[in-house]
């Protein structure tokens, strides 16, 4: 039997697939990418916000039309799963099997269920935290890099997200199981660990009554194969001294860190339900940039948030430009159900929304250019990930870049480079998000 399987939304959904993704080889299955060949189809959707919940349906209908042809099965796990469970059987009968967010160790049953032919529920609460400890997920995103998943869930309830009441509360995974993943990754040539959860910050609370991140950092920058460790999704007001300590002083963790603030404005960041105000962001990306100079700091934003007003949008965009982060991305505010957001009063209209993202994108492509410019001539460690035929040219990130949210280096070589090499590279130029380089060699 064939499986093809999508994963869609966040890096944090596609551990969760990537867990499932190792149970089915473990099974005996095997993993196709042809559509037109997949016994089974595994969509693990995302429902974040209605571009999302779209992309997913329409993935949906466009595989549910393959059992006119060759496909036996269809398979729907994930958020989309958990949101609607009573709703999406119902709206599409080709669906044989559904897994809520905490039941995907349950792909095996889910599957084989639906090639007998019998429709298959399952939803374990999503509070309940699956134990991956024994399972060797499939990574696929090339053996030098993996996310990580330290943690499931998220307490903090902000007015705008639907995360809480689909993915539960805030569960912490245990540092022994992350510990012993990582030295399973690294002896498999994973050498960048990407460290990801709802919010990776306050890590740890849930178990061990304090936050934790600084201690995990440490255990797993001991261990031997990781070279790069990185943190996204950290939340402002839990960034501790110890933590940026902890950042400075151990030479793998990456100088970056993904800040999502969403504004500026006190009275739209109260609204927004978030628990900092202007003061306290500019105090910890001061600290940040005070304490590691070199730190790079790429922040989300919201635009169109109900109620924002054009003085409160001007503020945003003089916000940008003072902070000058090194990495920005901006959203137009979507109104979710069952968020507490979705009833006030005052929704803006999109093209107002869309105008506002446009004016913040295009102040931070300015930022993003003159930041780059200034790298030229400095000598950078890369790591490749791939080569362009047509260019003649490698193509990496430094650690001022995530992958595939940031920019990337275009790298000329005298000698073949293979991708998870570390190498050295002088940069020689610079675009908008993009640097060029040269390697350098001893």
């Amino acid at each position: 039997m064939k499986i093809l399987f999508i994963s869609l939304g966040c890096d944090k959904n596609l551990v969760d697939s990537e867990v499932m993704l190792g149970l089915l080889a473990e099974k005996g299955y095997t993993i196709t990418n042809d559509e037109q060949e997949a016994d089974v189809v595994v969509i693990n959707t995302c429902c974040f916000i209605h571009d999302a919940k779209e992309e997913s349906i329409m993935t949906i209908l466009e595989m549910a039309a393959l059992k006119e042809q060759n496909l036996k099965a269809l398979i729907v796990t994930g958020c989309l799963a958990e949101r609607y469970k009573d709703e999406i059987i119902e709206e599409i009968p080709e669906i044989d099997a559904v897994l809520g967010t905490s039941s995907y160790q349950s792909i095996i049953d889910a599957v084989e269920s639906a090639l007998q032919g019998k429709q298959y529920r399952h939803y374990d609460s999503i509070d309940f935290l699956p134990d991956n400890s024994k399972n060797h997920r499939m990574v696929t995103t090339g053996t030098y890099m993996a996310y990580m998943k330290i943690a499931e869930g998220c307490d903090k309830c902000c007015t705008y997200c639907i995360i809480p009441k689909i993915r539960g509360s805030y569960r912490s995974v245990p540092m022994e199981e992350l510990v012993a993943e990582t030295k399973r990754l690294a002896e498999n040539g994973t050498k960048e660990l990407v460290l990801v959860a709802q919010e990776t910050t306050v890590y740890g609370v849930d178990l061990y009554g304090k936050k934790s991140l600084p201690e995990l950092l440490k255990k797993l920058c001991a261990i031997e194969g990781i070279q790069w460790i990185r943190l996204l999704y950290c939340y402002p007001e839990e960034i501790t001294d110890e933590m940026i300590r902890v950042i400075k002083e151990e030479k793998k963790i990456c100088h970056y860190i993904d800040m999502p603030i969403q504004h500026c404005n006190d009275h739209i960041l109260q609204r927004m339900g978030r628990r900092t105000n202007q003061a306290q962001l500019k105090e910890v990306i001061c600290k940040l940039r005070q304490e590691i100079p070199d730190m790079v700091i790429r922040t989300s934003l919201i635009t169109g948030f109900p109620g924002e007003t054009q003085e409160q949008h001007e503020e945003l965009v003089n916000f940008v430009d003072e902070m000058e982060f090194e990495r920005l991305g901006v959203f137009t505010y979507s109104q979710e159900e069952d968020t507490v957001a979705a009833g006030f009063p005052d929704q803006i209209p999109e093209e107002i929304k869309e105008q506002r993202r446009d004016e913040i994108m295009a102040l931070q492509q300015e930022i993003s250019y003159e930041q780059d410019q200034e790298l030229v001539g400095k000598e950078m460690e890369v790591l490749i990930e791939g080569y362009l035929y047509e260019e003649d040219i490698y193509i990496g990130r430094t650690y001022r870049d995530a992958p595939k949210v940031d920019g990337c280096i275009f790298v000329n070589a005298e000698e073949e480079i293979i991708s998870g090499d570390f190498v050295k590279v002088k940069v020689t130029g610079a675009k908008e998000y993009d640097l060029i380089g040269d390697v350098i060699y001893e």
